[in-house]
């Protein structure tokens, strides 16, 4: 059970996020928009701690929790459907890259806090890393959503369209496990340098799970440096080799995605 004080002042999350849709930036303060909030942890969000809260308008929530049904979509719709999950897909590899750039900087910015004696500059890059990771976790649901709703397509569309869908689905879920890899990896940073890779609390040495937050804290074991250290340069060199591969699962994606438009504008 999630101890009380890790609950969260709800009012205070839709404050933190300027009272927004963090996916479509919807306005809470227009009467038409219903604010919720969405948990980015397995906890349903009357548990969650703020650090695992996004705001989200009812369109968004929708989108992200309701099962996906077969139905009947024209081709125009389908391209629609496609041409929007690349558009939010894109968007988030960009994400991505500031975030690993943000968590690879995370040491050299916890060094020069001690060594200046002000936290100035480190409170304001764990602002960035926990905003830039929250949204990053939202917008990798939001695609995930969207191709399951396109998976349940694949049996309803045109026979000639299902093969190049096939194809544009599965190099599209192969890049999100690219990208999930590269913030997993980001987030070893912070557990290696002993703080929360969710809410960046400080983590007692042996700690399985935030004691702030209650996140599982990631295991550091395969970076291991011979001195007993996480080995930073060899977290930072398997980061950037993943970007790299989702560059190239990128460019396979563009021409799938291309090939399949040319069938459903054809």
């Amino acid at each position: 059970m999630t101890s009380p004080d890790r609950h969260s002042d709800r009012t205070a999350v839709f404050d933190r996020d300027e009272r927004r849709c963090r996916h479509c930036a919807a306005d809470g303060d227009d009467d038409s928009v219903t604010l919720r909030l969405y948990p980015l942890s397995d906890e349903p969000a009357a548990d969650a701690h703020e650090s695992a809260l996004v705001t989200v308008c009812d369109d968004c929530r929708t989108l992200l929790e309701s099962a996906p049904e077969p139905a009947a979509m024209d081709n125009d719709d389908l391209f629609r459907l496609v041409r929007d999950t690349t558009g939010v897909q894109s968007a988030t590899i960009s994400d991505v890259a500031a975030f690993a750039s943000l968590a690879t900087s995370l040491p050299d910015t916890l060094e020069s806090a001690v060594d200046d004696e002000t936290d100035t500059a480190l409170d304001d890059s764990i602002a960035d890393y926990r905003r830039t990771r929250r949204d990053i976790a939202l917008a990798l649901d939001v695609v995930d959503a969207r191709l399951e709703r396109i998976a349940a397509l694949e049996s309803a569309v045109d026979p000639d369209v299902r093969s190049p869908l096939a194809a544009f689905s599965e190099t599209a879920a192969d890049l999100q496990s690219d990208l999930r890899r590269v913030v997993a990896l980001g987030e070893t940073v912070a557990t290696g340098l002993e703080r929360c890779h969710g809410c960046f609390a400080a983590l007692e040495v042996g700690e399985r799970a935030c004691s702030t937050c209650g996140l599982a804290v990631r295991e550091t074991a395969d970076w291991g440096g011979d001195d007993g250290q996480l080995a930073f340069d060899r977290l930072f060199a398997t980061i950037n080799e993943t970007l790299q591969g989702a560059s190239t699962t990128t460019e396979t994606l563009t021409d799938r995605t291309m090939t399949l438009a040319e069938q459903l504008t054809a």
